[in-house]
């Protein structure tokens, strides 16, 4: 059964999915069980696709979408046991730009390798980022943009950061097409991804060194 859902991930059958995860919720598999033997392995195996090019960006979608519908089954049953996730992550698009293809699919593999994800959404503003560091305590911070126009307003994230005392508190990723390592060294980011099975990748690897 568990790897029925496994299965039905990667081929990206959502109704598949949800009705796997009830099954095996019903038949008494636990929702660590679940998450830690079907979903999390699913897209760790999407994510090594992706990175050797055996798929690309919408097999990505398509079984990212799969597993958040199994996530939605599996999230309130993970709440009352207390089940531990991998760790916390707060995304958002910098202030200015809208695109949120690259932000949602960051967020889909990163909940995919057992992360919480709080999305703030697109054009956002640096103090709404702050706040959301101060409230939610998370280990990676993620600012994403698509736009040249809008780069100037990661370093104004991370400079708001640092003025509220919070920035030794989180790590700061970053993505978007026009960005890359050196910028993120220029403007004070912990690290770059250069796309969403990276990004999973690295803030996992992160987390096991730290």
């Amino acid at each position: 059964m568990l790897e029925e859902i496994y299965h039905n991930v990667i081929t990206g059958d959502a109704d598949g999915v949800a009705e796997g995860v009830q099954q095996a919720l019903a038949v008494g598999h636990t929702p660590v069980e679940i998450l830690n033997q079907s979903l999390i392995p699913a897209m760790t195996k999407m994510g090594h696709r992706y990175e050797y090019g055996e798929c690309f960006v919408p097999e990505m979608l398509i079984a990212a979408r799969a597993m958040e519908k199994g996530m939605a089954v599996l999230k309130p049953r993970l709440v009352e046991t207390n089940a531990k996730l991998l760790g916390r992550v707060v995304l958002g698009t910098v202030r200015g730009d809208l695109h949120d293809i690259g932000k949602n699919l960051v967020g889909m593999m990163l909940a995919g390798a057992g992360f919480e994800v709080i999305d703030l959404g697109v054009d956002v503003q640096a103090e709404r980022f702050v706040e959301a560091v101060r409230l939610h305590r998370p280990d990676f911070l993620g600012i994403s943009t698509l736009l040249t126009t809008t780069m100037s307003g990661i370093s104004t994230v991370i400079e708001a950061l640092n003025k509220a005392g919070l920035r030794h508190q989180v790590l700061v990723m970053v993505g978007g097409a026009p960005l890359t390592q050196e910028f993120a060294n220029q403007v004070g980011a912990d690290f770059f991804a250069a796309d969403a099975a990276l990004a999973a990748k690295q803030a996992r690897m992160l987390l096991e060194i730290g």
